[in-house]
């Protein structure tokens, strides 16, 4: 499923894992942006998968015109050495039927890699949100058993917010209750599966709605920072509103929206 860039594959015993689940809002997407942009990590290889949608493009992190006509395919894997951190990103959507296949070969990976645990960046409509999640902090998370006997303290110690049980019928409230991620794409079945192998995995979603969800992915980012600290804090500017953290937006952002109106409508 991975083919190195190099003549042979990458030691990435000990990494941690940073990927998106394909979510609403592309939030997961847009924070592995950012981080592999901020972090100016190197290409390694990518997966070839017939489990996504194909797809081809220049290079999303083009620093300079040299660099600008690499090319760039659906699931592409970074990393940063120094850092002991790997970062798969994906920019298709899955096949129909194929996205669990796609996490049992990408956990299987993840086994025979020796990676020590893989974190999930994701989001989930707002629109699903029940009374105490409205009241409380848009950000959730979620640990597998084997990641809680290492992590569990330190997590504590942010105080953040474990993704809440909810009924697994909507609405009937003797329903069973179990973990519902809605729009959060694969996010359930590769923590599922996760579970089931006793692989490390730490999911962090935010509550979003669909649009502009660059803010969302700030966001998401800068709560993962908390915790793994991947870049320091910078100090205070003068601009309230400008984020905390120097993250290095990518230049491909430019055209998130397409491009602008020709001139010639007006």
């Amino acid at each position: 499923m991975f083919v190195p860039c190099g003549d042979s594959a990458p030691d990435l015993t000990g990494f941690t894992l940073l990927m998106p689940a394909v979510s609403v809002g592309n939030v997961g997407q847009l924070a592995i942006d950012l981080i592999i942009s901020t972090l100016n990590m190197s290409k390694i290889g990518y997966f070839y998968t017939d489990c996504l949608v194909p797809m081809v493009g220049n290079n999303p992190y083009a620093t300079a015109e040299e660099n600008s006509t690499e090319l760039s395919i659906n699931a592409e894997v970074y990393s940063l050495p120094s850092r002991k951190l790997v970062a798969l990103q994906l920019r298709s959507i899955f096949i129909k039927y194929k996205s669990k296949s796609f996490c049992e070969k990408l956990l299987s990976w993840v086994k025979n890699t020796s990676c020590a645990r893989v974190i999930v960046l994701s989001s989930s409509h707002s629109y699903h949100r029940n009374d105490l999640q409205l009241r409380s902090t848009p950000f959730r998370y979620l640990l597998t058993p084997s990641m809680q006997k290492s992590v569990q303290n330190k997590i504590k110690s942010l105080n953040w917010e474990e993704m809440e049980k909810s009924p697994r019928i909507p609405e009937i409230d003797d329903s069973e209750l179990c973990i519902r991620i809605p729009g959060g794409g694969i996010t359930k079945a590769l923590y599922d599966e996760s579970c089931s192998k006793e692989i490390q995995m730490a999911v962090l979603l935010k509550f979003v709605s669909e649009g502009d969800n660059i803010p969302d992915a700030v966001g998401l980012v800068e709560y993962l920072n908390e915790w793994l600290q991947i870049i320091k804090p910078r100090l205070q500017s003068d601009d309230p509103t400008a984020s905390s953290l120097p993250w290095k937006i990518p230049s491909s952002w430019r055209l998130l929206f397409g491009s602008g109106l020709p001139p010639a409508l007006f």
